[in-house]
C-alpha cells in the first residue's frame, strides 16, 4: 500500500503557511533557511505584499508556494509519514523533484529567486492571459472551440470533475483573444482567470525559458531516490538528465494532473496527500482518497487518515531530506 504526495502549481498570491509557521519550530527553521537562500524575509514569504513587476511578483509567489509545500512535507515527516511516490504540476513538479532527492533545496530556491530577473514583455507585446475551459464529458474528444486559433494554447489538463460530468482544461494565450473566445462561448464554458497575466505552459513563455535555461544547465541534479512522476507526459523521471529536461521544458509545455494521478495509481497509491492549496479541494475526481494539507489541523487529519488506511509510518525524526 503506497502513499503519494501531489504538489500543485500556481503562485501564492495570498498569505500562506502562517499557522504552520507559528505552531512549529521545524517550520520556522525552514523559513529562515529559505530566507537566506532567496533574500526574502520570513515575513515577506508568509504574508508580504508581492512586489511590483510581472516576473518579480511571479518569483516571490513561487517561493511562497514552494515554502508552504515543503513545510507540510517536513511536518508530516516529523510525524513519521513519508511518500512512496511524488509528482506535481508546474512549480509543484520542481518541488516534488527536490523532495524526491533529485535536487537540493538551496538550488531550487536559488533558481526561483533568480527568475525575478527575467525580462518582462516588450511594451508593444500583446497582453497575456489564462482561462479555464469546462468541457462536457461527451464532448471531450471533439474539436474544441479554440482549435486553430493561433493565439490560444492548451496549457493544462486537470481531468474530470468529481461527478464526471465535465473535464477542466487550462488555456493560455493573448488576453484579448481569450476574452473574445469566452464571450462567444456558452456561459461558464470558458472562464478567464483574473490577475493571471502570464501565459504559462505555452509558447509565449519561450523568452522566460531561454532566460533561465543557462542556470538550469548548471544545477546539480541527481537521480531521484523515490519514484518521481512527470506532469509533461505519462511516465516516471528516473535520471538526472530527465529531471533537468523537465525543468527546461516546464515553462512552455502543457501540464497534466491526469498523468500524475494515473501514474500514482500504477504505483498502487491508496492515499494521496495534496500539499498546499494550489489544487482545489472537492472539485476534481481522483482514483484514490485524497487529503488536502495546508494547516496544523490538516496535518492531524492526514496522519489519522493514513493510520486508518494502514499506511506504514517510519520512525519519528525531522525527515527533511537534502538541504
Amino acid at each position: 500500500m503506497s502513499l503519494g504526495y501531489l504538489f500543485g502549481g500556481g503562485v501564492g498570491a495570498e498569505p500562506h503557511g502562517i499557522e504552520l509557521y507559528e505552531a512549529s519550530p521545524l517550520v520556522r527553521q525552514l523559513y529562515e533557511e529559505i530566507s537566506g537562500w532567496t533574500g526574502l524575509t520570513a515575513e515577506q514569504i508568509l504574508r508580504g505584499e508581492l512586489p511590483e513587476g510581472r516576473e518579480r511578483r511571479q518569483s516571490a509567489g513561487t517561493i511562497r508556494e514552494a515554502a508552504l509545500a515543503m513545510a507540510v512535507h517536513d511536518r508530516l515527516a516529523e510525524a513519521g509519514l513519508r511518500p512512496d511516490v511524488v509528482g506535481g504540476l508546474s512549480l509543484g513538479a520542481m518541488t516534488a523533484s527536490c523532495l524526491a532527492g533529485a535536487l537540493d533545496r538551496r538550488s531550487l530556491f536559488t533558481m526561483l529567486a533568480r527568475t525575478a530577473g527575467a525580462p518582462g514583455p516588450r511594451p508593444s507585446a500583446a497582453g497575456e492571459g489564462m482561462a479555464l475551459a469546462f468541457v462536457q464529458a461527451e464532448d471531450a474528444r471533439s474539436s474544441p472551440p479554440w482549435q486553430g486559433l493561433p493565439d490560444v494554447h492548451l496549457a493544462g489538463d486537470f481531468g474530470p470533475v468529481a461527478d464526471g460530468s465535465r473535464r477542466i482544461l487550462m488555456l493560455a494565450g493573448h488576453r484579448t483573444v481569450i476574452e473574445r473566445l469566452a464571450a462567444e462561448s456558452a456561459p461558464g464554458t470558458i472562464v478567464p482567470l483574473p490577475g493571471r497575466d502570464i501565459a504559462v505552459h505555452s509558447p509565449l513563455r519561450k523568452p522566460f525559458r531561454d532566460f533561465i535555461a543557462p542556470h538550469v544547465a548548471r544545477m546539480p541534479f541527481t537521480a531521484p531516490r523515490i519514484p518521481l512522476l512527470s506532469c509533461l507526459e505519462r511516465g516516471e523521471l528516473k535520471t538526472a538528465d530527465e529531471v533537468r529536461e523537465m525543468f527546461e521544458r516546464n515553462p512552455t509545455d502543457p501540464i497534466s494532473l491526469v498523468d500524475i494521478y494515473e501514474g500514482m495509481r500504477s504505483h498502487d497509491v491508496r492515499l494521496g496527500l495534496v500539499m498546499g492549496p494550489a489544487i482545489p479541494e472537492g472539485i476534481l475526481a481522483f482514483p484514490f482518497p485524497v487529503v488536502h494539507v495546508e494547516n496544523p489541523d490538516h496535518i492531524e487529519l492526514a496522519i489519522s487518515t493514513a493510520y486508518d488506511l494502514g499506511i506504514p509510518f517510519s520512525r519519528n525524526d525531522s525527515g527533511t531530506g537534502e538541504r
